[in-house]
């Protein structure tokens, strides 16, 4: 059988509008018992999807669970790009069992649920393993979540996996938003961002800049 090849991409792919984003308990109480990523690359990731997510407009929800008795603020790098966005504080630890996050999830809208916080084995298991029953499409930024072990955060990314959520990375998610070069509008948004806090990828990006005026595209 013979294909023809169009210069179209997957639907698979997310946008900057076809999905929620929510953002789970990245508070100082789960942090401390967390060893599957060092803190300072999992602050870094947070706050990477934090500001993809703010500057492309991505409809996001920020949630925690016992802030004030319990558990603590969450981490600046994620509530910043957001001033003044009301936190949904939660008793539960599934957050698709709290009333008032579900009510948010449906005033937005959307098919396509994209997930990140701690732990990945309760809080992120939780809400994705309920939304895929529910016929809600999830992904999970697996870079930018953590748990108490290495073991408990694969064994969770492989249940959740085997449950139908589709596995991605920090910044992989930014660089999906921007998808095209040429799209001239958000390319400072996406290379700000990327030399902030992309790494490697974002020191490049600086250098080239730098040296050679060179850019992306």
């Amino acid at each position: 059988m013979s294909l023809n090849a169009t210069p179209t991409p997957s639907p698979l792919l997310l946008t900057p509008h076809d999905h929620t984003l929510i953002l789970i308990d990245y508070q100082s109480q789960m942090a401390f018992a967390t060893h599957s990523i060092d803190m300072p690359t999992l602050r870094n990731n947070a706050g990477l999807v934090a500001s993809a997510a703010a500057g492309f407009k991505v409809p996001t929800i920020l949630t925690t669970v016992a802030e004030k008795s319990f558990s603590g603020p969450m981490f600046e790098e994620v509530s910043a790009p957001f001033p003044g966005q009301r936190m949904l504080d939660r008793s539960s630890m599934n957050t698709w069992e709290d009333a008032a996050v579900i009510d948010r999830v449906n005033h937005i809208g959307k098919g396509r649920i994209v997930l990140a916080g701690l732990w990945t084995s309760v809080c992120i298991v939780g809400p994705a393993l309920s939304a895929l029953f529910q016929g809600f499409e999830v992904y999970v930024i697996a870079d930018a979540c953590g748990d108490i072990s290495a073991e408990a955060h694969e064994r969770a990314i492989q249940r959740m996996v085997q449950a139908g959520a589709r596995p991605i990375t920090a910044l992989q998610y930014l660089l999906e938003l921007q998808r095209d070069w040429a799209r001239t509008d958000t390319y400072e948004l996406t290379t700000g961002i990327a030399k902030k806090l992309g790494g490697g990828y974002g020191l490049g990006i600086q250098y080239a800049k730098t040296m050679f005026g060179a850019q992306e595209g």
